[in-house]
């Protein structure tokens, strides 16, 4: 028995994912503490995990209101949570951490003399295959695929150069951090959507999708409208900040009301509004539940929402905004459970209400996708390496 800790920043789909591997760690006798943001505090108990805060700030409110760069609200955000970070590593075994967190998970294992391993959303080893998702997964060619790929995994102790000296001091280590070209990577992705790059190391596997767990009821509200009609194409946006979300307000809108479908609106981050006899705005709604459920989804591409679509067997309308999620956009479309991509500097009423009238002849390729989806346990392997990594641990 190995105590796990899970160091997971920022969004719903950045988080979530990882309750799930953690539910089936728990199960395997393993006890799992996630440290996350206090709104995510709920979400992780009622997961039957432990649950420690990493600060009480929303990341929603907090990148809404501020005029800084994404980037610059996450080096601030994640160096706020550096004491908790610390606190939280003394009580495991073993450190999980997605991308974000994993500049710091290294350092917070050396100091704790326990094992780090890297567990990231998408794509994330160099590969000649194709350049970092984050950076929207171009083909670039084989040389510039592998360079911008080591690049970025330099890239990030030098973003964080500043709080990751101060990390290493408090915590009296030496020298400067080196990324260890053999780190453990553990990627919750299915082989199934991204094909293992044939030019990885080993210890860099794709080991499959981890889902959500929730236990979350639908509103009433919903279920009638649901049962009131026939499934009604749902719109979500997710994580994208007002800002950006907002510019496609009145797209979907025109999009709506020209292809005279049922709706439903996530209002999300960006605060989608919408309204009319066959529409109905929701708040947070557990996606295991509700996409199988829909005819289709318009959505931002993001790893998560990404995953859940795929999981569900409905088709995609991609709208990608920024980050990671022209790759999975184009993914989507590759795999044949999407009418192309509409990227967001695109997005018109008309666009996409004709991607929208697209969607319902990739139905079939989208189900089965969700059927190989099914026979897969992203989870399993993770268990497993955890298991040869604490061998010998017996925490009472």
């Amino acid at each position: 028995m190995a105590r796990v800790v899970v160091l997971a920043s920022g969004s719903d789909g950045d988080v979530l994912p990882y309750l799930g591997l953690g539910r089936q760690l728990a199960e395997a006798g393993h006890p799992v503490t996630v440290a996350a943001v206090a709104r995510f505090g709920e979400a992780i108990t009622g997961a039957g995990l432990g649950f420690h805060r990493l600060s009480s700030t929303d990341p929603r409110k907090v990148t809404a209101s501020s005029r800084k760069s994404p980037m610059r609200l996450m080096v601030d955000g994640l160096r706020e949570q550096v004491p908790e970070m610390i606190d939280a590593a003394g009580h495991a075994d073993v450190l999980l951490c997605p991308m974000s967190t994993l500049i710091f998970g290294n350092s917070l294992a050396e100091a704790n003399g326990i094992p780090c391993l890297a567990l990231p959303l998408q794509p994330a080893a160099p590969t000649r295959e194709m350049s970092p998702a984050l950076f929207g997964g171009r083909d670039l060619g084989p040389w510039l695929n592998r360079g911008t790929g080591e690049l970025f995994v330099h890239l990030g102790p030098r973003m964080f150069a500043k709080p990751l000296a101060e990390l290493r001091t408090r915590l009296g280590l030496d020298g400067k951090f080196t990324p260890d070209p053999h780190q453990r990577m553990l990627h919750g992705v299915s082989p199934i959507v991204v094909p293992r790059p044939r030019d990885w190391r080993p210890e860099q596997e794709m080991v499959g999708f981890w889902w959500p767990h929730s236990t979350a009821e639908p509103p009433a509200e919903l279920v009638a409208f649901l049962d009131n009609g026939p499934p009604p194409v749902y719109f979500s946006f997710g994580s994208v900040v007002a800002g950006k979300a907002g510019r496609g307000q009145q797209a979907l809108t025109d999009a709506i009301r020209r292809s005279g479908l049922r709706a439903i609106v996530h209002t999300g981050w960006g605060d989608l509004a919408a309204s009319g006899e066959n529409v109905l705005a929701v708040g947070h709604v557990p996606h295991e539940w509700l996409l199988p459920r829909v005819a289709a989804v318009v959505h931002h591409a993001s790893a998560g929402t990404t995953a859940a679509v795929l999981r569900a067997g409905v088709p995609s309308v991609p709208v990608p905004f920024s980050n990671d999620q022209p790759f999975w956009a184009k993914r989507l479309a590759e795999l044949g459970t999407a009418p192309g991509v509409l990227p967001a500097r695109k997005l018109t009423g008309d666009a996409l209400a004709a991607k929208i009238a697209e969607a319902p002849t990739y139905t079939r390729r989208a189900a089965g996708i969700a059927a190989e989806l099914r026979d897969e346990d992203g989870a399993a392997r993770v268990i497993e390496v955890v298991e040869q990594v604490t061998e010998g641990v017996t925490t009472g």
